[in-house]
């Protein structure tokens, strides 16, 4: 069976987002690092693929194959700011529709900048998130 390519790492958060070379994605990563660390009350962990994770947890598919993987993160993409909100957007219509500037693909929502959007209603998805994968995948 294949092995995950999304693993953790022993790499520094602090200096992989200090080697950014975009001030503004920088400085984004900063404010949301502080914000995950604040909401999830979890340290960050560098995850291999430029992935800033916070928490794991242990899956197994139908399948059999099986992993860890983070409950919520970010990565600086050089197109928008990725963050992971992996129970999906399908309950967040309302939230969405207030959050701002922004677009989503499954479990990912892209931020240009943090300034274009509401950072409350931010805080409000990933706790909702954070709650639901501790509901799928208790500690």
């Amino acid at each position: 069976m294949a092995q995950n390519k999304t693993v953790k790492s022993d790499n520094s958060v602090e200096k992989f987002i200090e080697s950014l070379d975009d001030e503004e994605r920088k400085k984004d990563c900063f404010q949301v690092l502080s914000m995950m660390k604040e909401l999830t009350n979890e340290e960050p962990k560098m995850w291999v693929g430029g992935i800033v994770g916070f928490g794991d947890y242990h899956y197994t598919y139908d399948s059999g194959r099986e992993g860890d993987f983070f409950r919520t993160g970010f990565s600086p993409r050089k197109q928008a700011l990725t963050l992971y909100i992996m129970s999906g957007f399908e309950e967040y219509e309302e939230l969405l529709a207030k959050l701002g500037k922004h677009k989503t693909c499954k479990s990912c929502l892209y931020i240009k900048k943090l300034d274009d959007i509401d950072p409350e209603i931010l805080k409000e998805m990933i706790l909702l998130s954070w709650a639901w994968m501790l509901e799928q995948y208790p500690e």
